[in-house]
């Protein structure tokens, strides 16, 4: 009877408490780039044809790891 009522404990505990496996263990988050626009589009005002016209878009690397930028396209 004593062996059950251990055993039953012992079942419960493993239940309510699972390890987790970070006694001891560092702190490790996934490191990741995070791409953010402050502004994501801009209206240009009405201009003639055949004129350049130009806009700076700021791009912020808000993750913690570095940011690739591979391509580039208009939309």
């Amino acid at each position: 009877m004593r062996l059950k009522v251990i055993f039953a404990f012992a079942l419960a505990f493993c239940v309510l408490f699972p390890a987790t496996g970070s006694f001891g263990a560092q702190d490790k988050t996934l490191q990741l780039p995070s791409a953010f626009f402050p502004e994501a589009q801009y209206a240009f005002a009405p201009v003639l044809e055949g004129t350049e016209i130009m806009h700076d878009f700021i791009l912020q690397n808000k993750g913690t790891a570095p940011l690739e930028i591979k391509k580039v396209r208009t939309g």
